[in-house]
């Protein structure tokens, strides 16, 4: 089996981005190109042990991926954003 490319490249912290985890409980990544909706709330789940409501993603003009990832309401986006030194 060959090595899993990385799915969750890095978190965006732009002005947006943040206004995302306070209003929405929702972290903004740049994601691998290829990656499904399914892989990214897989690996989100696994990687920082949360639940995921829901994934939307888009494709940014400079030709990135980008994944909203909103978490359930029992999980806070902001204690995410704190250990990844977003916040």
């Amino acid at each position: 089996m060959e090595a899993k490319e990385e799915v969750l490249l890095y978190p965006l912290h732009t002005e947006k981005a943040l206004a995302y985890i306070e209003k929405y409980n929702t972290l903004v990544f740049i994601v691998r190109r290829t990656a499904t909706k399914l892989e990214i709330k897989e690996e989100f789940e696994k990687r920082f042990g949360v639940k995921v409501d829901e994934v939307r993603t888009l494709i940014t003009p400079r030709g990135e991926k980008k994944a909203f990832i909103k978490l359930k309401k029992d999980y806070s986006a902001s204690e995410i954003a704190i250990k990844l030194g977003i916040l």
